[in-house]
């Protein structure tokens, strides 16, 4: 089992960044494969970025490639997303997740969730 922090959220102004970070605790958090997802008021939750434990290549939501990087350091049980031109569109709650099924775009593939962190893009 391993449970997760979101934290770095904020308020930023559009075109700036912000990191967020995924703290997991337990062992084996290196052995999990964590996605990000953001869900905005009146929306349905979003996929947003996954990596796999292991490293290799992650993949991303369309609306945030090229502007968001997704990252981990498992020497401190931690993922990041960077998160760079902002958009008054990307405004959400952002949660991180894992899962030892391989990393995907699919909510429904992951066990854990975090509690999310809120990121509001003012225009």
């Amino acid at each position: 089992q391993v449970q997760l922090v979101e934290s770095g959220g904020g308020l930023v102004q559009a075109g700036g960044s912000l990191r967020l970070s995924c703290a997991g605790s337990g062992r084996t958090f290196s052995t999990y494969d964590i996605g990000w997802f953001r869900q905005a008021p009146g929306k349905e939750r979003e996929f947003v970025a996954a990596r796999n434990y292991w490293g290799g290549s992650p993949i991303y939501g369309d609306s945030v490639k090229g502007r968001f990087t997704i990252s981990r350091d498992n020497a401190v049980n931690t993922v990041y997303l960077q998160m760079t031109s902002l958009k008054p569109e990307d405004t959400a709650v952002y949660y991180c997740a894992a899962t030892r099924g391989g990393m995907s775009s699919n909510q429904s593939g992951y066990e854990y969730w975090g509690q999310g962190t809120q990121v509001t893009v003012s225009s």
